[in-house]
């Protein structure tokens, strides 16, 4: 009985300790932009609002995945530090100032690449490496946990 129980637990752990982990995230843009890569300071200022320009001038059109996401809670903290709620409060103090909006929210990670895919100048994420030709990757968020 006791190595049952101790088989039990093992996988218990595991299943555990790999639904907890962050994984890398990809942030993408099409494939015709000519940005080839991004800091990660460049990516929080393009996706905390602080500028809507790439370096070379054009205009970014930045996609985020919904408030609930875990890929998008994973991203903000990699990238910030900051928890989802203090992303949350962020953009909400940002909104109300009217200063500036929050990057627009899509349903799920393949609308994120389809409207990379069809746009220039949009950038996204995802919590996995695209296979899709009409995307590039310009920053892998490692995870740090």
């Amino acid at each position: 009985m006791m190595p049952t129980l101790g088989r039990f637990l093992l996988v218990m752990w595991m299943a555990l300790s790999s639904a907890h982990a962050a994984a890398d995230i990809f942030v993408i843009v099409n494939a015709a932009n000519p940005v080839r890569s991004l800091t990660n300071k460049e990516t929080v200022d393009l996706f905390m609002g602080r500028t809507r320009l790439y370096a070379n001038g054009d205009h970014v059109f930045v996609c985020d995945l919904p408030r609930d996401s875990s890929v998008r809670a994973d991203f903000y903290r990699q990238m910030t530090g900051m928890t989802q709620a203090q992303i949350n409060s962020y953009w909400a103090r940002l909104m109300f100032s009217g200063q500036v909006m929050p990057p627009q929210a899509f349903g799920s990670e393949q609308e994120i690449l389809d409207v990379v895919k069809r746009n220039p100048g949009a950038i996204g994420y995802v919590g996995h490496e695209p296979q899709d030709r009409n995307v590039r990757v310009v920053l892998v968020m490692k995870d740090g946990h």
